[in-house]
């Protein structure tokens, strides 16, 4: 009997989380699209999915509720073996740091850091020998841009807990490291900008341009293929030289 394997894509309904999904699902994973509120948007990179043939299905969870993270690990646990975590939900508030963004700032530490280590917590519990730990971090956390504050903080949290999971997993065979884009053309990303500060974001790399999604899908595809065993506890900066 063919064992099925299980990649659960958290922010899976679009963007880079849904870019991933996709890449994952053509590796002949079994993709567990999570999504918080946008399940019309789960549900189509699910029919995406199938139309190339590959499986996957939509499960809701709010990554910052202790309980509903134990359920949807449940849940993606009971397709199959969960071979993969990519955490890649995550949310970007700007603002300045200030009395005013308090509530800002509780959210964006709430939804990328604390959904981060339930996420972890969870994975620890089902994954494997040869099971991968996916998060997704920033490169923008080099650059330190104003209001950005919130939302950098957060994502310098994940990448100490990428390091330290990594250590506390010794002898089980499981790789933890995650992937840091640079400025990618997704509607997070995107919204509230100019025209004039996306092009000049864009010009800062190198390579000149913006990222794309399947960009940053196909560095987690190498993390959580077979070439990518021997990486571990590493932060792999996916911006064309932007940082």
């Amino acid at each position: 009997m063919t064992t099925t394997h299980v990649a659960l894509v958290t922010g899976g309904s679009g963007g880079i989380g849904g870019s991933i999904a996709r890449r994952l699902a053509a590796q002949g994973f079994t993709i567990a699209v999570q999504y918080h509120k946008g399940q019309g948007a789960a549900d189509a990179v699910v029919a995406a999915i199938h139309a190339g043939k590959g499986h996957a299905f939509a499960l809701q969870a709010d990554m910052a509720d202790e309980g509903d993270v134990a359920r949807l690990f449940e849940q993606a646990g009971a397709r199959g073996t969960l071979a993969v975590v990519v955490n890649a939900a995550g949310i970007m508030e700007l603002a300045p740091i200030g009395r005013d963004a308090r509530e800002s700032f509780d959210r964006v530490i709430a939804a990328n850091l604390r959904g981060t280590w339930l996420a972890m917590s969870e994975a620890r519990r089902w994954l494997g020998e040869g099971g991968r730990f996916i998060a997704v971090s920033t490169s923008v956390t080099a650059k330190n841009f104003p209001g950005y504050g919130a939302y950098i903080a957060s994502k310098l949290g994940v990448e100490g807990l990428v390091r330290v999971l990594a250590n506390e997993l010794r002898g089980r065979g499981i790789t933890v490291n995650a992937v840091a884009p640079g400025p990618v053309a997704t509607e997070l990303f995107l919204h509230g900008k100019s025209q004039e500060e996306i092009n000049a974001l864009a010009a800062l790399p190198p390579l000149e341009r913006l990222g794309t999604p399947e960009d940053i899908a196909a560095a987690v595809a190498f993390l959580a293929g077979p070439d990518g065993g021997w990486v571990n506890g590493q932060i792999l900066r996916v911006n064309g030289g932007f940082a």
